[in-house]
């Protein structure tokens, strides 16, 4: 097990996103990038961007959005894919939106492939 977002995490990360191959991103995610900060990790606040369906750390200078979140929220939105906590914390101003609103509308609409079902559970999995 490694703690939520920290640099065990990510490479343990990168390993599995490596050996899984085609994730079957669907093409409203495959051409996106989108910043993230996430605060409240474990070694303060991590940029990182959604890149083609992928996560990368650092920003991506091409994104037009950047979304500020808590760690809490990112992992439930994310690895355990509960959408109802992604709107819950828009509403409530724990997700914060900078830019282009409208990429978010196309992240919230779009359903993860089988392969990134089964990427997203060995992440949660190896996430303590």
């Amino acid at each position: 097990m490694a703690a939520f977002l920290s640099q065990e995490w990510f490479d343990k990360v990168d390993e599995l996103t490596a050996a899984a191959g085609d994730l079957n991103i669907p093409p409203a995610v495959a051409g996106m990038v989108m910043n993230v900060t996430v605060t409240g990790a474990p070694d303060g606040s991590v940029d990182l961007a959604l890149n083609g369906g992928n996560f990368e750390r650092g920003h991506n200078a091409s994104a037009g959005t950047k979304l500020i979140l808590p760690a809490d929220m990112l992992r439930k939105i994310f690895l355990e894919g509960d959408a109802a906590a992604g709107m819950q914390g828009f509403m409530t101003g724990q997700i914060k939106v900078e830019g282009d609103m409208s990429k978010l509308m196309t992240l919230q609409s779009a359903r993860p492939s089988e392969q990134q079902k089964a990427l997203f559970k060995q992440i949660l999995e190896l996430t303590a």
